[in-house]
């Protein structure tokens, strides 16, 4: 199959061939038809599948083919970075197709609000917003969405477990009861399930292989004191196998003493997290996409805020606490069918997590030997749960699994 199989308008396919893609990924394949015919759609794909795509293409491929001088689609983020990163998508997509979008999102100064409100009042075709602005502009009357044809929620998960329903749900009394709604997430749990029933009208499901890492990410765990995990970063950066990298750490502050440590040592790195000024977020991003700046530091929020393809190194100083933060943080490499590598330190007290990781992905992660120089290894070995002590746990999976929407199959239904 390739994109010109989806019938798009001649711009559009411009667009989609200026961009270098040809052949369509299975989260396309399923969900652009159904959004095609005019469906409400549920739909849940692993992060680096192609989601927005497969929502961005058939909605633009529709409004190219209207006269409609009112706002027709919007685009609902949990994260200003990830709304930058739809926009930059839509403009590339769209180039030749004369369809334009405004991207809306808090922080800033009053300069950056009143140039969205003028965006705005310019009847853009597409608005992309993270909800806490969406809603200040909705209520001034400064946004009417009463020509709204299509509303899309992309992370759906993520923002509700920012704490976004109540905020989705008073967005959703400012739209169109006529509208076609698309709902996209990583995962698939009894909240969102929720939500679904609530927005959406006989939604059509696409479900493609939740919870998998891709294919092409070598995964490995090094066990550690905590006393060793800087050290240990240091010999994996100074080995010249990587060129570009984010590390993982569970916290803010722990974001911050490690990208003071790893500067101290002469590593061009940089913290990211909400304490910069938003200017300095966008250009740490944009130094890292343009190779400019080869390591970032994050928490959780940086799994789901960046889409840059060519990051070769993922490294989880700290276990994450859900497992599926976990596929998430190595989800930033190997993307589009690259490879990549991700290492994750086990300290002792990790052992349950990282056995809780393998017992989600279904295989045990490649144990590397810890260099002679920083010492001695905590002694108590990690093991790959055995099938007969996980039973337990698989059939718990198992039930998870089929309150998330299904497993590893593909699946298309109305």
């Amino acid at each position: 199959m390739t994109f010109k199989d989806f019938n798009f308008s001649e711009p559009l396919n411009e667009g989609i061939s200026s961009m270098g893609f040809n052949t369509p990924t299975a989260i396309q394949q399923q969900a652009i038809p159904i959004i095609l015919e005019g469906k409400d759609i549920i739909a849940c794909a692993q992060t680096g599948t192609g989601k927005t795509g497969a929502y961005l293409l058939p909605v633009l491929s529709r409004i190219s083919r209207t006269d409609q001088q009112q706002i027709n689609t919007l685009i609902l983020g949990p994260t200003r970075e990830l709304v930058q990163q739809i926009d930059q998508q839509v403009e590339g997509l769209a180039y030749f197709a004369n369809i334009s979008s405004l991207a809306v999102f808090g922080g800033g100064d009053g300069i950056a609000y009143e140039q969205q409100k003028r965006g705005i009042t310019n009847k853009v075709d597409i608005v992309i917003a993270t909800p806490g602005r969406l809603i200040s502009f909705l209520s001034s009357g400064a946004l009417k969405l009463d020509h709204l044809q299509h509303f899309i929620l992309d992370e759906a998960d993520r923002m509700l477990d920012m704490g976004f329903f109540q905020d989705i749900m008073r967005i959703i009394t400012f739209l169109p009861a006529n509208r076609q709604t698309l709902m996209f997430s990583a995962t698939m749990p009894g909240k969102i399930r929720t939500l679904a029933r609530s927005i959406l009208k006989d939604p059509a499901q696409v479900n493609i292989a939740i919870s998998q890492p891709a294919k092409g990410i070598l995964q490995q765990v090094y066990r550690v004191h905590d006393s060793q995990k800087s050290h240990l970063l240091q010999i994996i950066l100074k080995s010249g196998e990587f060129k570009s990298g984010i590390i993982f750490a569970s916290t803010k502050e722990k974001v911050k003493a490690l990208a003071k440590d790893l500067k101290h040592a002469k590593f061009e790195v940089e913290a990211f997290h909400s304490d910069i000024a938003q200017n300095e977020r966008e250009q740490i991003l944009l130094d890292f996409k343009n190779r400019k700046l080869p390591v970032i530091i994050g928490t959780d929020a940086l799994s789901r805020g960046i889409d840059v393809e060519g990051i070769d190194l993922v490294v989880n100083y700290d276990v994450p606490g859900d497992p599926e933060d976990y596929i998430h943080r190595i989800g930033r490499t190997a993307r589009a069918e690259t490879t990549g590598t991700a290492i994750t330190f086990v300290n002792r007290q990790d052992e349950r997590r990282i056995n809780n990781i393998q017992d989600l992905i279904d295989r045990k992660i490649e144990e590397v030997t810890l260099p002679a120089e920083l010492g001695e290894v905590p002694h108590d070995k990690i093991e790959f749960n055995h099938p007969r002590k996980s039973r337990r746990n698989n059939n718990h999976r198992n039930n998870r699994n089929r309150n998330k929407g299904g497993g590893g199959q593909s699946k298309a239904s109305s």
